[in-house]
């Protein structure tokens, strides 16, 4: 009886320490819980270093700074040929719209002596009773090559009633005129054309003083 006494008396004591031993474990913890969070993020932390590691080979690899260089080689490309087509239709239409106003320009006396010619004739209202079918054609000629000036933009600049602008008109003399006031155009010596928004030859006038 005094052995089972002594061996039960040994796993009470067994029992209390090791109760205690728990407690104290659990106090440490409660008062140290900076510690035991550090403890934990060192291990959770372990693996960052890898992860920018490959982010970092990643963002360095050569082959998508090659691809960066090629598309950025690309668009500059882009925009040059952009300017060049650009410069090239300007300057093509140039060289139509200054080719276009020099055949205009060898043009117009050969349009000044068909109505020349046509004012020395007799007006067309006045020979309706014996029409001349020559001059009857000359008349339709003129009109035919006067409508295909107009379509394509040559058109006659208006004097005569208008006020003088140095940018069509050019002054030759002043005139003495009761019908307009002074700075009036009164009279037109030569019929001046412009070529869309381009004056091709200036009308010569007289101006009303």
């Amino acid at each position: 009886m005094r052995k089972y006494d002594l061996s039960k008396k040994k796993e009470k004591n067994t029992t209390k320490e090791t109760q205690e031993n728990l407690e104290d474990i659990s106090v440490n913890t409660e008062e140290n819980p900076e510690e035991a969070a550090a403890g934990s993020s060192e291990d959770s932390g372990e693996k960052e270093p890898q992860e920018n590691a490959g982010e970092e080979k990643a963002a360095k690899d050569p082959k998508d700074e090659k691809i960066d260089e090629l598309n950025d080689k690309y668009m500059r490309l882009m925009a040059e040929f952009e300017n060049f087509r650009k410069r090239t239709d300007k300057e093509k239409e140039q060289m139509f719209e200054t080719g276009a106003k020099s055949v205009i320009e060898k043009v117009l006396p050969v349009i000044d002596n068909f109505e020349r010619a046509l004012d020395m004739a007799a007006p067309e209202e006045e020979s309706e009773k014996e029409a001349d079918p020559f001059m009857d054609g000359m008349r339709k000629v003129y009109k035919q090559l006067m409508d295909e000036l107009d379509k394509i933009g040559v058109k006659p600049i208006e004097a005569v009633g208008q006020e003088f602008n140095p940018e069509y008109h050019n002054a030759v003399m002043q005139v003495d005129s009761e019908e307009y006031d002074s700075g009036i155009v009164a009279q037109e010596m030569q019929k001046g054309y412009m070529y869309n928004d381009s004056v091709v030859r200036h009308s010569m006038v007289g101006v009303a003083k």
